[in-house]
């Protein structure tokens, strides 16, 4: 009797195992299609659309920030360190849509 309920409990797994293993293939090959249709969803166009504006905004203010950061630590009034980590914090800020394509085009995406 134990061997038939053993017999049965691992037919019931396997069969769990076989169920899960279609639903992750069903999942991965749709996956590429809906990420696809996200590119020209509604939010895409508004967060670009937010990303332009506000980089035409900041570009400006990051110029001032550059200035006030080469004076402050030309008169030692900050440390050398804080300067460079500033510009290189702006620099990254208005590099990031360039760096996401970049690592995009690494992997295929």
């Amino acid at each position: 009797m134990q061997a038939n309920h053993d017999r049965e409990t691992k037919r019931r797994d396997v069969g769990r195992r076989a169920r899960a293993v279609r639903h992750v293939l069903t999942g991965s090959a749709l996956l590429p299609t809906l990420a696809f249709a996200q590119a020209a969803s509604p939010f895409a166009t508004g967060a670009t659309a937010f990303q332009t504006n506000l980089l035409a905004i900041l570009t400006p203010v990051a110029v001032i920030g550059v200035m006030v950061l080469g004076v402050g630590a030309w008169f030692n009034r900050i440390s050398w360190g804080w300067a460079v980590s500033g510009v290189l914090g702006i620099a990254l800020f208005f590099g990031a849509p360039l760096l996401v394509t970049w690592v995009r085009g690494m992997f295929g995406v």
